[in-house]
């Protein structure tokens, strides 16, 4: 079973701000693939925040579910107004004289439906609240807006109690995750009047299981000089799979029930940085295309990996500084004023086990006249990245270290 977690956070202190109304486009999106109308945009501004935060982070754990973020950022920008609200966009890899705002946020409209709701078999749950000061009022526009694109909840607090404010998110975040995410606040003091909160509970079975009885206790090489104890799963099965001779790494691609793939991939020994330097939309296409069923003996840690981040200075380097600085204006948000966005928070949980919906005995007994499977041990750091197929958007990219 595949369980994910994840909590974007985009914090605001006080300010006054403008308004638009993106209205919905008159051409019929679906002569040009609606379901995948924002994977382009979405997919290469995956990569560049992955790859920043790589960058900022040598030597540790890097976890993110980007989707989720650049829903976030474009929900925000329909409270900005002119420089900060085109930096938001663009930032977020959209030309503005290809595509109409209107189509962007029509575009994330549609995609939300469909993540949320294409896949029965899949136990998702996917939202976006705002809680403000008892002190501030939301203009009647940004709430119609963002209500409409991206099913806003919006809720009152007191944050001049912090504590009892911090407890009622906190309440409210434990409940729509099903009690996974739990004191995601602390009682200390916050200067925050206004705290946007993007969510999204994913919960998959594996299309083929692991078999249970064969984890075993096995090492794993951080580094040259670190070695951690881990369970490792264990599966021998045919599986998509792949040498690649451009690239120094190797790959499996799992699946699923519903349309999540994942790509497991493992560097030749401190080639990491090489590999995810080269990973874009393009890479991803040609792994596709020349992935193989094969029958591997597939060795995979059973791990929790997290992450946190503040993006502000992150942002500022892709362009959208006006996130931080004081030139920022995000008068359409509420009718009082707000000068900046102080924070930008991003916070993504991954747990694997062994479990999916067919048996474990699916794992193979190799006969002499059989090959010989090839073997591939997820024993020192490698790249995880789950996509969801049918609108090829990035769900969440990894890079784990040490999965202890």
């Amino acid at each position: 079973m595949l369980f994910t977690l994840y909590i974007c956070l985009l914090w605001l202190s006080t300010s006054g701000l403008w308004t638009i109304q993106a209205k919905d486009p008159d051409t019929d999106m679906s002569m040009r693939n609606p379901h995948r109308h924002l994977a382009p945009n979405n997919v290469d501004f995956a990569f560049t925040l992955y790859k920043h935060l790589v960058a900022s982070a040598p030597g540790k754990n890097v976890f993110i579910s980007p989707v989720s973020i650049s829903t976030a950022l474009a929900m925000l920008s329909l409270g900005a107004r002119g420089y900060t609200r085109e930096q938001l966009l663009q930032g977020l890899g959209f030309n503005l004289t290809e595509m109409s705002e209107a189509e962007i946020h029509q575009g994330f409209r549609h995609l939300h439906h469909l993540l949320r709701e294409s896949n029965t078999t899949l136990e998702m749950t996917m939202g976006n609240a705002m809680f403000l000061d008892r002190s501030l009022e939301l203009l009647e526009s940004f709430l119609a807006d963002t209500k409409h694109y991206y099913e806003l909840e919006a809720l009152n607090a007191d944050f001049q109690d912090w504590a009892g404010a911090s407890r009622q998110i906190n309440e409210y975040i434990k409940n729509k995750t099903q009690g996974k995410i739990v004191d995601l606040f602390s009682e200390q003091d916050s200067s925050a009047m206004l705290i946007l909160i993007n969510y999204i509970f994913f919960k998959g079975s594996w299309a083929h299981s692991f078999n249970l009885e064969s984890t075993r206790e096995d090492n794993f090489y951080v580094n040259e000089t670190t070695t951690v104890k881990v369970s490792m799963m264990f599966q021998s099965s045919t599986i998509k799979y792949l040498n690649d001779s451009v690239l120094p790494c190797q790959l499996v691609q799992l699946d699923y029930t519903g349309n999540e793939t994942v790509f497991f991939v493992l560097p030749v020994k401190g080639k990491m940085d090489t590999v995810i330097a080269m990973l874009s939309r393009d890479t991803i296409q040609r792994w596709s295309k020349s992935l193989t069923n094969s029958l591997v003996d597939l060795y995979i840690p059973k791990f929790s990996i997290s992450g946190g981040y503040d993006l502000g200075g992150i942002m500022g380097d892709m362009g959208i500084a006006d996130l931080l600085n004081n030139r920022t204006h995000f008068s359409g948000i509420t009718q009082e004023a707000l000068p900046k966005v102080s924070k930008v928070v991003h916070k993504a949980t991954l747990q694997l086990d062994e479990r999916g919906l067919e048996s474990a005995a699916r794992t193979q007994v190799h006969q002499n006249s059989a090959p010989e499977p090839l073997t591939i041990r997820f024993d020192r750091p490698f790249v995880v990245m789950i996509f969801d197929d049918f609108t090829w958007s990035s769900l969440f990219l990894g890079k784990v270290v040490n999965p202890t």
